[in-house]
């Protein structure tokens, strides 16, 4: 019996250091077709991410940050709303802007080669 709770302490430890830490949930609400549909909030949105003028709302600025890990590891800590944000852009920028979705993909690695080359 006791060895039986050791192998169940051991599998509990392996789980907590394994399990990834998801994104904050609190932009999970934004309303992401409303941001595609409309050219202007979508050109912002891009913008920001591109860092080629700033991000004007704070989930703006949330997703710009998360968006480049999430992309690369197909959205691992990704809440599920978040999932479902990533694809319709995604979707969207793939059949209506497909250069610019090359774009994001082309940033999306460059981020992610600059963030591991820090640690």
């Amino acid at each position: 019996m006791a060895r039986l709770n050791y192998i169940i302490i051991l599998i509990s430890i392996a789980s907590c250091v394994l399990a990834e830490e998801l994104y904050n949930d609190q932009y999970d609400h934004i309303d992401v077709n409303n941001i595609l549909n409309n050219d202007k909030l979508r050109d912002q949105y891009f913008n920001c991410y591109m860092e080629t003028e700033p991000c004007l709302t704070a989930d703006a600025k949330f997703f710009k940050d998360i968006s480049s890990e999430a992309i690369q590891t197909k959205c691992k800590r990704c809440t599920e709303k978040q999932k479902e944000i990533i694809d319709a852009v995604a979707d969207w920028y793939t059949q209506n802007k497909p250069d610019r979705w090359q774009k994001v993909i082309a940033k999306s690695l460059e981020d992610m080669k600059k963030k591991n080359a820090d640690q």
